[in-house]
């Protein structure tokens, strides 16, 4: 029976007499544990020295001569803002989440543990990782643990101490799920046992957030060439869960060893994942490369393999067991035993429907702090993109990068695996022929790339490549194999950023903002599409959708809060065509959307025209704010909730950390942020659980401070961790 059967079923007849003759206890007392491992914390803790300045928002400014040193500060001090949710991502990336969360996490352990880049690190950490890298993850661990040392009435020692291989882990199995190998198992394995189960969960368990909320993104980059005054400029803008394990935290992060950056960071990351400094920043954005392929095994037992066939020859299956616990109550787990396999595919899973191997860009890959670190020491776009030549580790994401020397660029990133052609690559592929295995990886070089085009401006809103700045400049698809499997997608925002930094041939730093800002749905755009879709239809004599189509029609296809006619085609949007409104519909089943929907607003406001900004709010506590944008504008905001229990819908994912960096000729520079909420992300009594929250509603910016001297001049608290 499949796991996630066998753990369903258990508890579906009484976990108390099924289970509980094989639940183990949990956890010893936290007095038996903590007292050696606060010691040693404190031990470790005692060879670093971080400096870490609170400004006014509560955002921590750590400063250290290592970075390793800056690694343990922001542990510390991310901890103190965020505990629950880094410790749910150490577990989720040791297989670990189950014994604390139950079997609503069980997924997530199972497929962890399945994938195999847990084991890659416990075996590979010490040879693959750089001394550099590992110093850093130490670090991060061992602020983390001094932080426990320092509350262990949180019940932190059930989860730490921490090591840097807990940090790598998190690095290593995050990846796929942003270039969707969760959904390619899915697709290929549906239907069959406990990998059908996981997969359908592990995107909510992991990464908190379901398949309709994108994890996109908008990377705007403009050089001098377009610029009014001569100034370079970027838009870092992540689209991510407003809360969750993917979440932004902003951070300034400054060492005598090169990082000199202010951006985000996901928890449990010891380093700037997108953002900006004195020289260089980049924004990223997720694509969609082919870098995974599935298939199907001749083995010597589809229920029990050992062996699986390989160009006329038996080849012996790896055979291992995947061992994590289910929390049942208290302090007592179910423990939970499954074969792992896996062949030189990849890892492999026994199905009802066969025995499947797969093959994926980020197995066994485990190098991402190395990577990572090269990109916040970069002090160019050349240098940047040396390191990613250098190292290629990270699988997939759009990157638009930009420095002030005036130089910009777009890559569209992957580890591209070096394939056989002839293959159709979009269907289960024999797995007992050598032809269709991978032959090592494609150079970086091989991937599409604009570096500084002549128009001046580079873009992705996860819209294809080949529009990723003027169409003269963009790369053209016949230039690359159809095995790299290029974005294809035209979303609303490509669109109008083609529009609106395509068009305008004198950007000004008001220009430039404005854009980033825009709510408009193009022409083009599948709402714009529902529009004249169901207008064509026609109403068939019903008053109440002809009165519906008589409102779209009159629509400007703006998403101002103030704007009466956007609730009904939006939401119709997303009822027909998905959260991102990017699926295909009929235009009969748009028209039946927009009746739901038509009916849906007049039993909640008593009419179908309430303003755009009374329908998406953003919500912080007991406060709420009217909100400008939607789905798949430039200002991205993916709004959910009950609207007839709450009269309102609240903003969970899109726009969330903002920065803007903007360089000037002489070297000057400025760098203006907003977070939707504030760096207090769980703690509701902090100022700044929501501080935040009206600047973002209002679209506006802070300017955090990038000197020493400016920092302490508006510093709410200045610490040394373990000093």
């Amino acid at each position: 029976m499949g796991v996630m059967k066998w753990i369903g079923a258990g508890l579906a007849i009484g976990i108390v007499g099924a289970a509980v003759g094989s639940a183990v206890w949990l956890w010893s007392p936290e007095t038996e544990q903590s007292t050696v491992a606060v010691q040693a914390a404190r031990d470790v803790a005692a060879g670093y020295d971080a400096r870490v300045i609170r400004d006014r928002f509560g955002v921590p400014h750590v400063y250290g001569h290592r970075n390793a040193d800056v690694a343990f500060g922001i542990a510390y001090a991310h901890a103190e803002d965020d505990w629950r949710t880094i410790e749910e991502v150490i577990r989720q990336n040791r297989g670990t989440l189950a014994a604390l969360n139950g079997k609503d996490a069980a997924a997530s352990d199972y497929l962890m543990l399945a994938l195999g880049n847990i084991e890659a690190v416990d075996r590979d950490y010490d040879t693959q990782v750089s001394a550099a890298g590992k110093a850093v993850a130490e670090g991060y661990a061992a602020g983390l643990n001094l932080w426990c040392a320092d509350h262990p009435e949180t019940g932190c020692w059930r989860t730490l101490p921490a090591s840097g291989k807990d940090v790598i882990k998190g690095y290593a199995n995050r990846p796929p799920f942003f270039y969707g190998l969760d959904g390619e198992l899915a697709g290929v394995l549906q239907g069959s046992g406990p990998v059908d189960l996981s997969v359908k969960s592990a995107r909510a368990a992991y990464l908190k957030t379901s398949a309709d909320i994108e994890l996109g993104s908008n990377a705007i980059a403009v050089s001098p060439l377009r610029s009014s005054d001569g100034h370079t400029r970027l838009a870092v803008n992540s689209h991510q869960p407003y809360t969750g394990t993917v979440a932004w935290y902003e951070a300034r992060l400054k060492s005598d060893e090169g990082i000199d950056m202010i951006g985000g960071l996901f928890p449990g990351s010891p380093l700037i994942l997108h953002g900006a400094g004195p020289d260089l920043g980049w924004a990223a954005t997720v694509n969609k490369p082919d870098v995974s392929d599935v298939f199907l095994l001749t083995v010597d037992n589809p229920k029990k393999p050992r062996k699986y066939m390989m160009d006329g020859a038996w080849k012996d299956l790896e055979v291992f067991p995947i061992k994590f616990r289910v929390h049942l109550w208290g302090p007592f787990a179910l423990p939970v035993t499954q074969q792992g396999y896996r062949s030189e595919h990849g890892p492999v899973f026994v199905t009802d429907r066969g025995v499947f191997a797969v093959s994926y860009a980020g197995d066994q890959e485990i190098r991402y702090v190395d990577q990572y670190l090269a990109m916040n020491t970069a002090k160019t776009v050349a240098e940047w993109r040396a390191g990613q030549e250098r190292i290629n580790a990270i699988p997939s994401i759009n990157y638009v990068v930009a420095d002030s020397k005036g130089d910009i660029a777009y890559f569209w990133n992957a580890r591209m695996p070096k394939r056989e052609p002839g293959w159709d690559r979009s269907k289960v592929l024999p797995g007992d022929t050598s032809d269709t295995l991978w032959k090592g990886w494609e150079p970086v070089s091989s991937l599409p790339a604009v570096i500084n085009p002549p128009s001046g401006w580079v873009e992705n809103s996860n819209n294809s490549p080949l529009h990723s700045t003027s169409l003269e400049d963009a790369p053209k698809a016949e230039d690359y194999p159809k095995d790299y499997g290029l974005d294809t997608l035209v979303t609303n925002r490509g669109l109008r950023a083609q529009v609106l930094f395509g068009g305008d041939p004198d950007i000004t730093r008001e220009d430039f903002l404005t854009y980033k800002m825009d709510h408009q749905y193009d022409e083009r755009s599948n709402v714009m599409k529902l529009v004249r879709d169901v207008a064509a239809l026609g109403a068939d004599g019903d008053p109440q959708l002809q009165e519906a189509i008589d409102l779209m029609t009159s629509w400007n296809g703006s998403a101002d809060r103030h704007n009466r006619a956007a609730a009904l085609p939006i939401l119709a949007g997303q009822v027909a065509r998905g959260g991102q409104i990017h699926d295909d519909a009929t235009p009969e089943k748009e028209r039946e959307a927009v009746k739901s929907v038509a009916e849906r607003l007049r039993n909640v406001y008593d009419r179908i025209d309430p303003e755009w900004g009374e329908v998406s709010m953003l919500q912080r506590g007991d406060k709420t704010w009217p909100l400008d944008g939607g789905p798949d504008t430039l200002r991205a905001v993916y709004a959910n909730g009950d609207l007839e229990v709450d009269g309102h819908l609240h903003g969970v994912a899109g726009d969330t950390y903002i920065l803007i960096a903007d360089w000037a000729p002489d070297g000057a520079y400025r760098l203006d942020t907003i977070h939707q909420f504030g760096s207090a992300t769980l703690d509701a009594t902090s100022p700044h659980y929501g501080d935040q929250a009206p600047l973002f509603a209002e679209e506006q910016f802070r300017q955090p401070p990038m000197t020493l001297e400016g920092v302490l001049a508006e510093a709410e608290r200045d610490y040394r961790p373990g000093k």
